[in-house]
């Protein structure tokens, strides 16, 4: 009797610790493979923006958490006239790396992690 009230309150509580676990928000980093700095604006479909300033060339930053739904990107190259824009869709519980690419003219890329 004691062993099936223990497995019934073990069963118990590992049902209301799994119930509680919440979904991560996505998170994000910039990758800059270009030679000039890069400043990373992200804007969430709640109105929240992210700044990630002086990216430099080679190194990505840190994860930074933003609330999912959809993304707009927009990198600020230094001494680069157009500033390229990347639209996506952020689910919970992934990581996302978004790239400011080598080419002419200059383009993001995101890549799922």
């Amino acid at each position: 009797m004691k062993n099936i009230l223990l497995g019934i309150i073990s069963i118990a509580f590992l049902l209301s610790f799994i119930s509680c676990a919440d979904e991560a928000d996505p998170k994000f980093r910039v990758m800059n493979e270009r030679e000039n700095k890069t400043n990373l604006q992200i804007q969430t479909s709640g109105g929240n923006t992210i700044n990630i300033n002086d990216v430099v060339a080679g190194q990505p930053t840190a994860y930074q958490s933003a609330a999912s739904g959809n993304i707009t990107a927009t990198a600020v190259i230094q001494n680069e006239s157009v500033s390229p824009t990347i639209t996506f869709y952020a689910s919970k519980d992934t990581r996302y790396t978004i790239v400011v690419q080598i080419s002419d003219p200059p383009k993001l890329r995101v890549d799922r992690d």
